[in-house]
């Protein structure tokens, strides 16, 4: 449980970022609605090289006091100051502001993340015992971002403004960020596993492990599960505001349903993955939140006791989505190093990372542009057209539905089932048991005075 801490800032972060922020640099701040899309991307699109150079560095790092507690410590405060600055932002700041602080922000998310992940996968090897760990970092990452999301509910009621809730949630995280990281740092073990084969990873690898097919599955998988939940992350409050009628105190209840809902959801598709195997449970997932969006649609506008619970089953359902991808990954990871004989789950994590950055700019760009197009104005009092409020609830909808679905059709198909991933974990367990042998046998062999050095480690 106390390794899931890193959890709580970094959900309550992306909930921050892909609700609050970007309307607070429109609406408040003052910076254009297409600008505040267009910065986002071409951050995202900056950062993207960044992942996967540190999942390689990452993977390669060796200290005493591990390969991935380290990183952990080096990202938390990159992500503090960056927050302070984002959060903090002075009336008038425009894009060159906004983007160079989201570009470090962005540094700190992706070394928390990556560390993070990669170091859960060396903890859990069991196919089902993964399922398990993920569903209570998801858990827990639920915690942080129902926190999180009281915030600004609490401070309407005090009569405060939107803005300055905001600007407490910032707070909030930067507060909660070191000492989560302590305790995951000062708590929890880290195995650093054995790598046997070639240190040296060319292009030629790098395109070997990305044309995997089952890294295709999970990289296109992981792709439109982010797009879809970010896409109605980045319209969420124009839509239940303008289109359905709800107050900003009323929206944020509906959202903070929506994630609570997450505390029941991981543990139970969790449970289903270990009774239909992990890609079946996506499809299932994926199929049911689709369902539940729609049904929001056709509710009648402003009802907040039909609206409560379409919100906490697509909630529920949603909160599978990063709990069995990042599950499946990890058995992925280990597939590769079997057939590579090297550690590269910082890698492999680093690249789905990518994907979520790819959907994460792509969602808050298209949604917003397509919005100034349309005629939306999302300035704060702003009114807008019947035909405006008509489309923002298709691209509310439309988006996230076609993505998630395709989502979970990425695995129709897919083969490494508890059953084929127990097969790989012996052979994994037989090699590594070979080489920490063999290890041992010749610093016993070796002459006195010298010191043997095992150059596969």
């Amino acid at each position: 449980m106390a390794f899931a801490g890193t959890s709580l800032p970094l959900s309550a972060l992306a909930i921050a970022i892909s609700v609050y922020l970007p309307r607070y640099f429109a609406s408040h701040i003052g910076v254009e609605l297409a600008v505040v899309g267009a910065v986002f991307a071409l951050v995202r699109a900056i950062d993207i090289p960044l992942d996967p150079a540190l999942g390689m560095i990452m993977d390669r790092t060796r200290t005493r006091w591990g390969r991935y507690r380290i990183w952990t410590v080096v990202g938390a405060p990159i992500l503090m100051i960056a927050l302070i600055m984002l959060f903090q932002a002075p009336e008038g700041s425009g894009q060159l502001y906004l983007g160079g602080w989201l570009l470090i922000m962005y540094l700190g998310t992706s070394i928390l993340g990556l560390s993070h992940s990669a170091w859960a996968a060396t903890l859990a090897t069991n196919y089902h015992e993964r399922s398990r760990i993920f569903a209570v970092m998801t858990a827990v990452g639920v915690l942080g971002s129902v926190l999180v999301l009281v915030i600004p509910i609490v401070l309407e009621q005090q009569g405060l403004t939107d803005a300055q809730g905001v600007k407490a949630m910032g707070w909030f995280i930067i507060g909660l960020t070191p000492v989560a990281v302590a305790l995951v740092v000062w708590r929890t073990p880290e195995k650093i596993t054995v790598d046997v084969g070639s240190k040296h990873f060319n292009l030629a690898d790098y395109w070997a492990l990305i044309s995997r097919p089952n890294m295709i599955r999970i990289l296109l998988a992981d792709l439109c599960l982010s797009l879809g939940p970010g896409w109605m992350a980045a319209l969420y409050l124009f839509y239940f505001k303008d289109a359905r009628g709800f107050s900003t105190s009323e929206a944020n209840i509906l959202l903070l349903v929506y994630i609570l809902a997450g505390f029941a959801g991981a543990p139970s598709v969790s449970w289903l993955a270990n009774r239909i195997s992990k890609h079946r449970a996506v499809m299932v997932t994926t199929t049911g939140y689709s369902l539940m969006l729609m049904l929001v649609g056709f509710l009648p506008k402003g009802s907040m006791m039909l609206a409560l619970p379409a919100m906490f089953m697509a909630g529920f359902l949603a909160a599978g989505f990063g709990v069995m991808t990042r599950a499946i990954t990890a058995d992925i990871g280990d597939e590769v190093r079997l057939d590579g004989g090297k550690e590269r789950i910082g890698l492999i994590y680093a690249l789905t990372v990518l994907t979520g950055k790819v959907a994460g700019a792509f969602s808050i760009f298209l949604t917003f542009t397509v919005l100034a197009r349309v005629g939306y104005n999302a300035k704060e009092g702003a009114t807008n057209t019947a035909e405006a409020i008509h489309n923002l609830e298709l691209a509310y909808l439309i988006g996230p539905i076609v993505f998630v679905m395709l989502g979970g059709a990425c695995f129709i198909g897919y083969k490494l089932d508890a059953k084929n991933h127990a097969e790989v974990r012996r052979k994994l367990e037989e090699r590594d048991a070979l080489y920490d042998e063999a290890a041992i046998i010749a610093s016993v062999t070796a002459e006195p005075g010298n010191v043997v050095v095992d150059s596969k480690i």
